[in-house]
């Protein structure tokens, strides 16, 4: 069979770079692909700009043939192809650490785009999927740590499906980042892989990216109610960094990965090794302003309502250090602030920001892959992306789970 996949919230093409092992682009801007999967319709919107660059992105390297640029909200679920897996990795904004005073998790604006994700497997019965969102997923919201992932598992679990998860750190298997995110494998019920699980309990997690297993937590979702756990009823806590659910029986582990070699943000530098490197040097008159916002500080701050509290924040190293990998990039990457990487160029003897070149590398596309974005757009997407090298790792693995079953979804 041709193994079918649909890419929801697809920005400029994380989980398809991954999935077909994509490394050039072709003199024409093309994506050379290995094409085992073959990607049947996309879905990328971001509604809160006019000019569409992750789209504009993705038909530059794909073509637009079968990707849709509206509003998954609005998209009649009838009118989606079928397939044989759905990738994707809904807008986490909801769910993230930087928005920990104020988080909705589910409820907000983007997490409330999961049950888009719901609908389209209630209508079109999809074998297999793989999610992907911040590890922060597994217990939020701050107040009620678990419901939202609780609330996730008992939808799969009344769609039909079984779940695996795990929080891959990228830098604990030889990827060039630090960056901590969960990846979320469901298959439905009534599959070979479900009777290949149940007799070895090995995850394709395990399989891909080898851990060792300690102590064992487990819950029985089907006691779950969503209407309860919507509320503010729900207090079991959060979930571990990995574990599996069968017939809505929970266990989850804690567990220690098998960590590979680093892969250093010096390495990485020399790999990509960019010519114009004198472009991005920091003025010297901003180095105080970068010292500052890399120092420890306690600062004393006021909510909207009043209530005042003590925010600390612990040092951060200046320059990024470059014996270890790079630290997790974000959207403000390229601009001043606390978050984003300053080295020092001893081949210029200044200090610098990353390149987008870089960027891209640290994710694990192509360079250049963004090239006819805005710089600034460009960081943007790199912050937003998935390091596809995970992805890259999981393709082998799940194309033989389908090809094993032959389902012909046409």
């Amino acid at each position: 069979m041709e193994p079918k996949v649909i890419e929801l919230f697809a920005g400029v093409g994380g989980f398809r770079v991954g999935l077909n092992k994509i490394k050039e682009i072709d003199k024409t801007g093309k994506a050379i692909e290995e094409d085992k999967w073959k990607f049947v319709w996309a879905n990328q919107w971001e509604p809160s700009t006019k000019k569409q660059h992750a789209y504009e992105c993705y038909v530059e390297r794909f073509g637009d043939d079968e990707i849709a640029n509206e509003d998954i909200t609005k998209v009649d679920k009838k009118t989606i192809p079928n397939a044989t897996l759905l990738v994707g990795g809904f807008p986490c904004q909801d769910y993230s650490v930087a928005n920990v005073q104020t988080d909705k998790g589910i409820t907000g604006k983007k997490g409330v785009l999961f049950w888009d994700i719901a609908e389209i497997l209630r209508e079109k019965e999809i074998p297999f999927v793989l999610l992907e969102n911040v590890d922060r997923l597994l217990k939020s919201p701050s107040k009620q740590k678990g419901r939202d992932f609780s609330i996730i598992l008992k939808v799969f679990d009344e769609l039909g499906y079984n779940v695996e998860w795990k929080v891959i750190n990228a830098e604990n298997y030889g990827m060039p980042q630090r960056r901590k995110r969960v990846f979320i494998f469901a298959y439905k019920r009534g599959l070979k892989y479900e009777n290949t699980f149940r007799e070895n309990k090995e995850s394709i997690f395990e399989k891909t990216f080898p851990q060792v297993r300690a102590k064992e937590y487990t819950r029985d979702i089907r006691n779950y109610d969503i209407e309860k756990l919507s509320s503010e009823e729900y207090t079991d806590g959060k979930y571990q960094d990995f574990g599996y659910m069968e017939n809505g029986i929970v266990s989850s582990f804690d567990v220690e990965d098998e960590k590979e070699e680093v892969y250093t943000l010096e390495k990485l530098l020399e790999d990509v090794n960019s010519k114009d490197a004198e472009d991005y040097v920091v003025k010297d008159e901003q180095l105080e302003r970068w010292k500052y916002l890399k120092s420890a500080k306690v600062i004393e701050k006021t909510l909207k309502d009043g209530f005042k509290f003590i925010h600390r924040e612990g040092a951060v190293s200046f320059p990024s250090r470059l014996d270890i990998s790079a630290r997790t990039l974000l959207t403000s990457a390229g601009t001043c602030s606390r978050t984003s990487h300053i080295i020092y160029d001893k081949n210029i003897n200044k200090y610098r920001v990353l390149t987008p070149e870089e960027c891209e590398a640290i994710q694990m596309f192509p360079v250049e892959w963004t090239k006819s974005l805005p710089k600034g757009k460009r960081y943007f997407m790199m912050g937003n992306a998935l390091v596809t090298g995970i992805i890259e790792r999981l393709s082998d693995v799940l194309l033989e789970i389908v090809e094993k079953e032959k389902v012909r979804n046409s």
